[in-house]
């Protein structure tokens, strides 16, 4: 392998070479494609596989064919309108509820940790280092995992050597690489002291205890109580949070996940008066959609609303503080304006027209912020994140695919722009 492939190699994820080349092999072996592919070899694919796979499965076998087009210098048949036309197809006669991991909520949280205490505790006083060192391991991890919002990924990529602590007042750790890092820029990542649930002090008590001064922060640990130079895996963890789950009493220890952690923290913070776009900056999403599907439901003005009526009716009651994090980041917004029109099928009611409108507001429009522009509202002006013109057209093509789910839906024809009246881009 020459200098440039081991360069080209690492600016890719393992998991995503080994995920594309299993979608390449799918096309090709199981199916019988050629390469390289037709648009009508394409659509063929994806409609003899719509009732079998997932709506998100069949776009990253998509996402596996346009990068092989792209490394090989064919043109992308995968963008073509007539495949994106099929997927909104696909979508209408094949609905499915995204599944999704349960929220771990903060009174159970308390559980966990509570009963990790008592056991490390039980665990010292009868000389059985192995077991204290699992559960301080494991409290660490949890408290961590769920007050920085991280995946299992990245509470397995963790290095102690990356990792600076301010007993009682914070940590700040540095990750390389992650997810959501897709230009490997690596970042940083800031956590305050707690007092109560603390994830510095457990990962302080985590760090005397094995006397780790270097490496994975969160690693292997045999049978004997020897721990292994390797970090656990990303895998590995979510069997271990249901054992955990499950030994401090929660009766449906087996619907939680790993990614009940990072759920449950957004709850959280949704519940506790964050701004989105504070809790985007905190997380590390870079996607409104993303966020609002990790918040399920919880309105953060509907809550503000829901707390005036109960100081109006109940004036003693003292706010809730509500917590602030020192110099996030902000997120940079393109001012895009939509503009709608609407007609019934075969001329129906005006009623019709209407409910499309307001579905299509409340429902995607009001995440990015949207305001009037006039008063038959047909035109609005929306606030879209933009870390980069790929982030903006996915935010710009997602929420034209939704507005014509809602027409279609409420029985009527859409046409809908939206427009960058600074740059004059368009998308319809």
């Amino acid at each position: 392998m020459s200098q440039v492939d081991i360069y080209l190699d690492a600016a890719e994820r393992t998991n995503t070479r080994r995920s594309y080349a299993s979608a390449i092999q799918h096309f090709e072996v199981e199916w019988g494609g050629l390469l390289p592919a037709t648009i009508d070899s394409i659509a063929r694919y994806l409609a003899a596989y719509a009732e079998s796979l997932s709506l998100n499965t069949l776009k990253h076998r998509l996402a596996a064919l346009s990068r092989w087009h792209q490394d090989h210098g064919f043109p992308d048949p995968t963008k073509a309108p007539k495949i994106r036309q099929l997927l909104k197809g696909i979508r209408t006669l094949h609905p499915t509820q995204e599944k999704r991991a349960k929220p771990l909520e903060l009174e159970i949280l308390r559980g966990v940790a509570d009963w990790l205490t008592s056991a490390t505790a039980a665990a010292v006083s009868r000389g059985d280092s192995t077991k204290a060192l699992r559960h301080t391991r494991d409290r660490a991890l949890v408290l961590l995992g769920f007050w920085r919002g991280f995946r299992s990924d990245e509470l397995a990529n963790l290095r102690i050597e990356f990792i600076e602590i301010k007993s009682g007042e914070g940590l700040t750790c540095f990750l390389p690489r992650s997810k959501g890092d897709r230009n490997l820029e690596g970042r940083r990542y800031s956590c305050p002291a707690l007092s109560r649930l603390c994830p510095v002090e457990a990962v302080e008590d985590w760090l005397a205890l094995s006397k780790l001064s270097a490496g994975p922060l969160f690693r292997k640990l045999d049978r004997w109580g020897h721990l292994s130079e390797a970090e656990l895996t990303p895998s590995s963890i979510i069997p271990m949070l249901r054992k955990l789950l499950s030994q401090a009493g929660v009766a449906d220890a087996e619907s939680f996940s790993s990614h009940s952690l990072r759920r449950g923290f957004a709850q959280w913070a949704g519940m506790s008066g964050w701004d989105i776009r504070e809790l985007m900056s905190y997380v590390g999403w870079r996607d409104v959609k993303a966020a609002m599907r990790y918040l399920d439901g919880v309105s953060i003005d509907q809550k503000a609303r829901f707390e005036q009526g109960l100081d109006r009716a109940l004036p003693e009651k003292q706010p809730i503080p509500t917590p602030q994090l020192p110099n996030l980041p902000e997120v940079a917004l393109t001012t895009i304006e939509v503009s709608i029109d609407l007609s019934a099928f075969n001329g129906g009611s005006r009623r019709a027209i209407a409910n499309a409108l307001r579905d299509m507001v409340s429902t995607c429009l009001a995440r990015f912020q949207a305001q009037p522009l006039d008063q038959e509202g047909r035109r609005y002006q929306i606030f879209v994140p933009t870390p980069s013109i790929d982030i903006l057209d996915d935010h710009l093509y997602s929420l034209l695919d939704e507005l014509h789910r809602i027409a279609d839906t409420r029985e009527c024809f859409l046409e809908a722009v939206c427009l960058d009246t600074a740059s004059g881009r368009h998308w319809d």
